[in-house]
């Protein structure tokens, strides 16, 4: 079994998050979803390949892997000995832009929307 280890960049967001989601939404629900984010990722420790290969899904040669969780993207990557998290996104976020520099929004849509 691996461990599963955080990056610095996650640990952050989660803060972030917990903070907003209390401030938004109380205690209740703030520790609700950080549970269910952190449960996801414990169960890596089990079924390390549960999270869909960025590869596999978009035309990009890497090894990295997702999960959604709550309205969450996480970002991971499976090493010798451990398990990596280490990036999250909002789902309202362009992950792959951000991550990648590829944008997922077509000219279609751009021009729909009057972005």
């Amino acid at each position: 079994m691996k461990k599963v280890e955080y990056s610095q960049i996650v640990r952050r967001k989660l803060r972030a998050l917990k903070l907003r989601l209390t401030k938004e939404f109380g205690k209740n629900v703030s520790t609700k979803s950080l549970k269910q984010i952190t449960d996801a990722v414990r169960r890596l420790e089990y079924f390390e390949e549960q999270g869909v290969l960025i590869s596999s899904m978009y035309d990009i040669d890497c090894d990295y892997r997702y999960l959604y969780v709550g309205h969450n993207y996480l970002f991971y990557r499976i090493e010798e000995n451990k398990i990596i998290i280490a990036e999250m996104f909002d789902d309202r976020e362009d992950f792959i832009y951000k991550l990648f520099g590829i944008s997922a929004i077509s000219q279609e849509s751009l021009d729909y929307w009057g972005e």
